[in-house]
C-alpha cells in the first residue's frame, strides 16, 4: 500500500504536539492544497489520535494513490539557467545511505544487497559486509566510505555507505559530490542524534533530496510519532526549503530485511524502500554531449593496478584508453591516459569499455591523480570546484620513538619513514592536515577528533611504524585579538540514578546544559551540552566511571567561541618507573598499595615509563624491578603474594589519559606511556 507523508496541512499540532496552537511553531506556507494528508494516522502524536480514522484515506483510494515527492520535483530558479539545461539520467538514482553512528546503516544496507539478489541463495555472507577493513569489523563502526551497486526494476542504484562518527564527518562530505539523494537513517528510540544533523546539513545545503528511514522499528521502546515530528523539526531548524520538509518516511526493521509505510504495516521486504528510492530522488543531471567532466572524490590502492580514482562522471562520455587532461582548481593541468575503466555491479567493480555521463565508475592509469582533481577532455575540458570540508579542530604531536626500547617491534622506526607514512595519508584523508614539528624529527598531525587521529595510529602500527605521540590539543584561534576555542554539542544519555554525577562531572568540564529530557520507557535521560573541546578530552573513561557503563555520548563540533578557563581533566598522577628492568611480584605487592597498576609481573619497563596511575595528585617515582634479597640468614619460606589484576588500557584509553608532559610509545606488539623527558617535570 503507498501513503504519502505530507506536512502540508495548518495543523500545529504536527510540529508541536504537547502545546496548543498559540504556542506551535508557525506552519510554513504550502504549495499544496490542504487536504492532502496521506498515512499521518500513524505517524501523528496522541493529540491527533482520536481523530486518526478522519485521516486516514479509504483503502480503495490508497491503492490507487501515489507516492507524492516533492522534493523530486524542486523547481529550478533562474540562477540555475545552466542546469536547467542539462537532462536527467532515468535508469540511474545515486545515494548515499547518512546517519548517526548505531543506527543501522551498514546493516539495511546488508538487506538491501540480499534482496536485490547480489548474493547467491547458498553463499555465505558476514555480518555488516560492507565493513571490509579490520579495523571497523573489530570496533563495529564504519571508517572508510564504500560503493556498491543493485538492479531493481531495470534501475541500476549506486549505494555509497558513510561513516557515521563525526570525526570522519570529512569523508561524507565528500561523497556528497558523488549523488542526487540521501537516506537519512534514524533510530527509532533515539531519534535524530548531533551526526544526524551534521550530515543532513550538509545534505541540504547540497540541495539533495531526502527519504527518511525510520530504522530498527522493531525495538520494544520504538516511537515513530516522536522521531517523525523531531526531524521534522530539525528540517525546518536547517532552513530547507518547502520541498524538502515533504520528505518521504519509510519505516524498516534493517535486521529483518522489512520495510513499510506505516510503522504497524511492514511489508514482507525491503520493496517499499527500493520504490521510496526511485519515486523520490532524481535521476543525476548530465551533459551528454558536453566535454567530458569527472570529479575524483576517492581513491583506492591496488597492488596490480596502482591508484584507482572514484567518482562521478558529470559529462560527456569516457572510454577505456582515451588521453585525458586531468585539472585541479588553478587551472594546472597535466596530461594522461585511461588505461582501464570499472563500474560497480553488485558487490564488485566490473570493468567496461565505456562509462556514460551520470554513473559511478572508477580509473586507473593516472598514477598521480589526487582526490579533488577533474578529469576531462584533452581539449576543451574545464575543472569542475573543487572539495570543500571543515577545518580539523584537534591535533596532536608524532615523533620518532625515544625510548630505550626502540627497533624491538617495528620495521619502520625512522623520521623518513614517519614523515613519507603521515604525507601519504593525506592523499585520501583529505580532513588531515600535517605539518613539519620544531624539530626534523616532530611532525603535528590535524584532525576532526581524537577518534579521528586515533583511526591513523593504529593503521600504522598494524603497518609496522614504530613512534611516539603526544597528548592531543584543541587548535584554538584569535579573532579581533580574542582568544576563541572550539566547543562542541555533547548528547549524553544517562539513566536516571547515574544522572547527578554524570551532571557534576559534566559542569566541572565547563559544560552548559541546554537540554534535559527523558527517553524511551527505559528510565533514560537524555542531556544536551554545549562544552569546549578540551572539556572533551579524556571525557569518555570518566563518564563511564561515574555512570559503572551505563552512559553512551555522542559529540559533534558546534563552532568557536570564546576561551573558557582552565579546565583540569584529571585529578590523579602517575606512578612513574625509576630503574629499568623486568618487573617482579615482590615489587609490585607494595607498589599496588600506591595505586592501580598497567603492568603485570615478568614485563620489561625503562626508566621514565608509566606503570601505574597513582591514588593522590602529582607523581610518584617507584621501582617496581625490586628482587628480594636471596641470603641464607631468611630460612622461613616464601609468602604468597596476591597482585591485583592489571588495568589494560587501549590506545583510545592511553591516548585520554596522557597529560602535558607524557607520551604514548606506539609498537606493532605494545602500547606503552612514559614521561616525555625533553620536558621537565612538573608536580600537578
Amino acid at each position: 500500500m503507498e501513503m504519502a507523508l505530507g506536512f502540508r496541512g495548518p495543523s500545529p499540532a504536527l510540529l508541536n504536539p504537547a502545546g496548543s496552537s498559540s504556542t506551535a511553531r508557525s506552519p510554513r506556507p504550502s504549495p499544496h492544497p490542504a487536504p492532502q494528508l496521506f498515512g499521518l494516522g500513524s505517524s501523528l502524536s496522541s493529540p491527533l489520535a482520536s481523530s486518526r480514522t478522519s485521516l486516514r484515506c479509504r483503502p480503495e483510494r490508497r491503492t490507487h494513490r501515489p507516492i507524492a515527492c516533492s522534493a523530486a520535483q524542486t523547481t529550478e530558479t533562474p540562477t540555475e539557467e545552466k542546469k536547467s539545461q542539462l537532462m536527467r539520467r532515468r535508469d540511474i538514482r545515486n545515494i548515499a545511505i547518512v546517519a548517526h553512528v548505531d543506527h543501522g546503516k551498514t546493516t539495511l544496507v546488508d538487506s538491501m544487497l540480499r534482496q536485490a539478489k547480489v548474493f547467491r541463495d547458498n553463499q555465505f555472507v558476514q555480518e555488516r559486509i560492507m565493513d571490509s577493513n579490520d579495523l571497523e569489523r573489530e570496533r563495529g563502526i564504519t571508517i572508510l566510505s564504500k560503493n556498491t551497486s543493485i538492479n531493481y526494476k531495470d534501475m541500476k542504484i549506486n549505494i555509497i555507505d558513510t561513516p557515521g562518527h563525526s570525526d570522519f564527518g570529512g569523508e561524507v562530505e565528500r561523497i556528497l559530490n558523488m549523488v542526487e539523494g540521501v537516506l537519512l537513517v534514524v533510530d527509532s528510540v533515539e531519534g535524530p542524534m548531533p551526526q544526524t544533523r551534521f550530515v543532513l546539513k550538509k545534505a541540504l545545503e547540497f540541495g539533495h533530496a531526502v527519504v527518511v528511514v525510520v530504522n530498527k522499528i522493531d525495538r520494544p521502546s520504538a516511537r515513530p510519532d516522536f522521531v517523525i515530528n523531531s526531524t521534522f523539526e530539525l528540517f525546518i531548524e536547517l532552513n530547507a526549503t518547502d520541498e524538502q520538509c515533504d520528505f518521504q518516511a519509510i519505516y524498516a526493521s534493517g535486521i529483518k530485511g522489512k520495510a513499510g509505510l506505516s510503522p504497524d504495516n511492514l511489508a514482507d521486504d525491503l520493496s517499499p524502500l527500493f520504490e521510496a528510492i526511485i519515486r523520490c530522488i532524481p535521476g543525476p543531471r548530465i551533459d551528454k554531449d558536453g566535454a567530458l567532466q569527472m570529479l575524483v572524490t576517492n581513491i583506492e590502492y591496488d597492488e596490480h593496478k596502482g591508484r584507482i580514482a572514484i567518482g562521478r562522471l558529470h559529462a560527456g562520455t569516457l572510454k577505456k584508453g582515451t588521453d585525458v587532461k586531468v585539472c585541479t582548481s588553478e587551472d594546472s593541468c597535466r596530461y594522461a591516459r585511461v588505461s582501464e575503466l570499472f563500474v560497480y555491479e553488485k558487490f564488485s567493480r566490473i570493468p567496461v569499455e565505456s562509462v556514460e555521463a551520470g554513473d559511478i565508475c572508477a580509473v586507473c592509469g593516472i598514477n598521480d591523480i589526487q582526490i579533488g582533481e577533474t578529469i576531462a577532455d584533452k581539449t576543451s575540458g574545464k575543472p569542475l570546484p573543487a572539495i570543500k570540508v571543515e577545518e580539523p579542530t584537534v591535533r596532536m604531536s608524532f615523533s620518532i620513538n625515544i625510548s630505550p626500547f626502540v627497533g624491538r617491534e617495528g620495521k619502520y622506526v625512522t623520521s623518513r619513514n614517519l614523515r613519507d607514512r603521515l604525507y601519504r595519508e593525506l592523499e585520501r584523508n583529505l580532513a588531515m592536515k600535517v605539518e613539519d614539528g620544531e624539530t626534523s624529527d616532530t611532525f603535528i598531525v590535524s584532525g576532526r577528533g581524537t577518534l579521528h587521529i586515533t583511526i591513523l595510529i593504529e593503521n600504522m602500527r598494524r603497518e609496522g611504524y614504530e613512534f611516539m605521540v603526544g597528548p592531543p590539543k584543541v587548535i584554538s584561534k584569535k579573532v579581533n585579538d580574542k582568544l576563541l576555542e572550539p566547543f562542541e554539542i555533547a548528547t549524553v544519555e544517562v539513566p536516571e540514578e547515574h544522572m547527578g554525577s554524570v551532571v557534576e562531572l559534566l559542569g566541572r568540564r565547563r559544560g552548559q546544559m541546554f537540554d534535559m529530557q527523558g527517553v524511551g520507557s527505559e528510565g533514560t535521560t537524555l542531556l544536551r551540552y554545549k562544552i569546549p573541546t578540551r572539556g572533551l578530552l579524556g571525557l569518555r573513561n570518566a563518564i563511564l566511571t561515574a555512570s559503572r557503563g551505563t552512559a553512551i555520548l555522542n559529540t559533534i563540533f558546534d563552532s568557536y567561541g570564546p576561551w573558557a578557563g582552565d579546565i583540569n581533566t584529571r585529578d590523579q598522577g602517575s606512578l612513574v618507573a625509576f630503574e629499568g628492568g623486568t618487573s617482579t611480584s615482590y615489587a609490585l605487592a607494595s607498589s599496588q598499595e600506591r595505586g592501580q597498576m598497567f603492568i603485570g609481573p615478568g614485563a620489561d619497563v625503562y626508566k621514565g615509563q608509566i606503570v601505574g596511575i597513582h591514588q593522590r595528585p602529582g607523581d610518584l617515582a617507584l621501582n617496581v624491578c625490586k628482587k628480594k634479597a636471596a641470603t641464607n640468614v631468611r630460612s622461613n619460606k616464601e609468602q604468597t603474594v596476591v597482585l591485583d589484576t592489571p588495568l589494560d588500557y587501549s590506545l583510545d584509553d592511553c591516548i585520554e589519559y596522557i597529560q602535558e608532559d607524557e607520551l604514548v610509545e606506539v609498537t606493532p606488539l605494545s602500547i606503552r606511556m612514559s614521561k616525555n623527558p625533553k620536558l621537565s617535570k612538573k608536580s600537578r
